[in-house]
């Protein structure tokens, strides 16, 4: 039982639950209405299903690339391949076999090969280009390496996508703007993170912003990401209704007031506590997505299309 645990620790499956949420509205959104998605039930579990065993290669391969870089930071020195609970050797076959199936399962049971293929480029990327390379060389790492977390909404459009019927209009372009919403939404999150924990940063040799920036630019940086964020969340208010737009705002709303809020503080030399934003953070995400959710489901009438707009596109 403890084994099974470990291999279940090294999946990470805290950030798991979080990158789904961004798959589920994107089904949901790419055929709106509750008769569509009673439809495409069985796509969105599959695709859930498929989705979770490439994110799970992606941080087994993580945890495996970072094993030595693990060992000198108090916060991951808990992980099981640290103590010991499973070996370098087993977890990468693990997550090997994770990735295989999960393009095995994309590809041939959801009838999505370019879900398949985005899974593929997310283990590529966030293994090789952010992992081994932009986390170690740059103070700019995640917002790049961050592309990698971008791609459920991808992988969710694509899967429903490729299952219309012939005729319909992608619009591809509303993919695209969920992920531009987590791509914008990371620095603040993983910023807030690591205020708190630079000195474990600082010690493994890890240059992420806190650590080698003043905070007041850090914090800078974190408000302008967080007004980004809620910028493009607004993109996508014609091809939704009322219901994205209400929580699209109040979300919103709070998250750029607890980003204005932290950078005041550090301004004022004021004892700060960034790990609020850190969890604001998560909160706003399942927030807005639940509420795109809800709006997909329900199929109200598009905000673009109630005022004219191109049918195509909305």
């Amino acid at each position: 039982m403890d084994t099974i645990k470990a291999y279940i620790a090294l999946t990470k499956p805290r950030i798991i639950e979080l990158l789904l949420v961004a798959a589920i509205p994107a089904m949901l959104q790419a055929q709106r209405g509750i008769e569509a998605a009673a439809d495409n039930i069985w796509l969105i579990v599959s695709t859930i299903f498929g989705g979770w065993m490439g994110a799970a290669a992606a941080h087994t391969f993580n945890n495996v690339v970072e094993y030595e870089l693990d060992q000198k930071m108090q916060r991951t020195r808990a992980r099981p391949l640290v103590r010991g609970k499973i070996s370098r050797k087993n977890a990468a076959v693990f997550a090997f076999i994770m990735l295989a199936l999960s393009v095995f399962w994309l590809g041939v049971l959801a009838n999505s090969w370019l879900a398949a293929f985005f899974v593929l480029l997310t283990n590529f990327f966030y293994v090789f280009v952010y992992t081994k390379w932009l986390k170690m060389k740059n103070e700019q790492g995640i917002v790049w390496g961050g592309l990698a977390g971008c791609m459920p909404a991808l992988v969710g459009w694509a899967v429903i996508r490729d299952n219309a019927m012939d005729g319909q209009p992608d619009r591809w372009w509303q993919a695209v703007v969920l992920f531009l919403i987590i791509f914008f939404w990371t620095p603040p999150h993983t910023w807030a993170l690591a205020m708190k924990y630079k000195e474990d940063y600082r010690r493994a040799g890890v240059p992420m912003l806190p650590v080698v920036a003043k905070e007041t630019e850090v914090t800078r940086q974190i408000v302008w990401y967080t007004v980004g964020t809620v910028f493009v969340t607004f993109l996508l208010l014609p091809a939704a209704s009322w219901i994205y737009l209400v929580a699209a705002v109040v979300s919103g709303i709070g998250f750029l007031w607890m980003a204005i809020r932290l950078h005041d503080g550090v301004k004022k030399g004021a004892k700060v506590k960034p790990m609020r934003l850190f969890i604001y953070s998560n909160n706003y995400l399942s927030v807005l997505f639940i509420g795109l959710t809800i709006d997909a489901i329900v199929g109200w009438e598009p905000l673009g299309r109630m005022l004219g707009w191109s049918t195509v596109l909305f």
